[in-house]
């Protein structure tokens, strides 16, 4: 049947944006469990390491389902592995106001980290593999900015807590609901045969083959976790440490850096499309560096900081969707959901060490804390980057 003749929900215009829809309501989400969690958990008075621990539980989430993700995906295809994930957000986040103690809501993180997982390896992959070479990068790219608007918007439901406890989680599960119901409609789809050829494949083998195809594009993966959590997880705590204003912060620093992403997100991934992505990733590593460096240093003005953050989200926002894109140029499309199951790894590895470095930075070191941390990592993925670019053998592979 031509796609012409097919019904919406079979086609692949369809299909996209709904995934694209479907991921932005998903990071609203996430985006809203980081902060709220931080602000509730520092009110109790727990320490600001403790309340990084419990951050981290939902990328220990990621991590624990990560190996067994890619057999389901083959047997059963995409959508059932996407709606499994959203039942278990919605489920969770209903879960959250009824005990508010720490190891509950510790186990509960890492049921939204397995759910965040399913959902976000599907569709990732599902859209990396059925996307044209030529517009890969804008596709991912819009992708990447479906999931920072809601991303961004969920850091705004701090200012609910005001109201009541429950209202943040009772918004995002109905979020999460519209997500599974447009879902719904959508036609299953399996991934490509060739996908089993490779699954037959050791794992480590795989592994390894991924590595040395591909290695410095699994990681914007981690960076964009280490910041990611680093911020909603940590910033929070660390202004109400340095007595900075927590409404400045949650309506204006945090959704500015996101915000800040949306307006590049496209822009970026058309660059990468044509300069190549390993010279576009370096260069927003290496300014990012830059600017969160300089961020201790104009801390006292509230608009030099909002000003350097929006700078830094419309560079750095993009460095997980443009990391995909790279790792889809890289490895035959046998290897891809192996490499998108490292990613996400790395990832979840990068957003635990953020917020439990973040918390024993603040304790130790005080002002400027977060800014040195995060200046530093990406000092070093740039200078990865720099070693992967100069030992590739094929200069093709330097031009993507």
């Amino acid at each position: 049947m031509s796609t012409a003749h097919q019904p919406p929900a079979n086609s692949p215009v369809y299909r996209y944006w709904v995934l694209v829809g479907m991921v932005s309501i998903a990071g609203f989400s996430q985006g809203m469990l980081l902060p709220v969690l931080a602000v509730m958990l520092e009110g109790t008075g727990i320490s600001s390491s403790a309340n990084g621990l419990n951050a981290a539980a939902l990328y220990i989430g990621i991590i624990l389902i990560s190996p067994f993700i890619e057999a389901p995906v083959r047997k059963y295809g995409y959508k059932p592995v996407i709606l499994t994930g959203l039942v278990l957000v919605f489920t969770s986040l209903l879960l959250f106001p009824v005990w508010q103690t720490f190891w509950f809501w510790f186990m509960l993180r890492i049921v939204v980290g397995i759910a965040d997982n399913l959902i976000h390896f599907s569709t990732q992959v599902w859209i990396s593999t059925t996307s044209p070479r030529e517009v890969r990068g804008r596709q991912l790219a819009i992708y990447g900015l479906a999931f920072g608007l809601g991303f961004g918007i969920g850091p705004m439901m701090t200012r609910l807590l005001a109201f009541h406890e429950a209202l943040p989680f009772l918004i995002a599960s109905a979020v999460s609901l519209i997500a599974f119901l447009f879902m719904l409609r959508l036609r299953n789809e399996y991934p490509a045969s060739d996908f089993e050829t490779a699954s037959k494949l050791g794992t480590i083998h795989r592994y390894k083959q991924v590595v040395r195809l591909a290695w410095f594009a699994l990681l914007p993966g981690f960076a964009y976790g280490y910041m990611e959590a680093s911020l909603h997880g940590n910033y929070p705590v660390y202004a109400m440490r340095m007595g900075m204003d927590l409404s400045f912060v949650t309506l204006f620093l945090l959704p500015g850096f996101v915000f800040g992403s949306l307006l590049t997100q496209l822009p970026l991934g058309m660059l990468s499309d044509r300069l190549g992505r390993s010279r576009v990733l370096m260069g927003i590593m290496g300014t990012g560096s830059v600017l969160f460096f300089f961020m201790s240093f104009v801390e006292a003005s509230q608009w030099m900081l909002f000003t350097l953050f929006a700078l830094s989200g419309m560079l750095l926002g993009s460095s997980f969707s443009l990391g995909i894109a790279y790792l889809a140029d890289l490895v035959p499309a046998s290897l891809l959901p192996t490499g998108n199951v490292m990613t996400a790894v790395l990832f979840a590895v990068g957003s635990m060490t953020g917020p439990v470095v973040g918390g024993v930075l603040i304790e130790w070191v005080g002002q400027g804390a977060i800014y040195y941390s995060i200046s530093l990592m990406l000092l070093l993925m740039f200078s990865a980057g720099v070693v992967f670019h100069l030992t590739l053998p094929n200069k093709e592979a330097k031009a993507v």
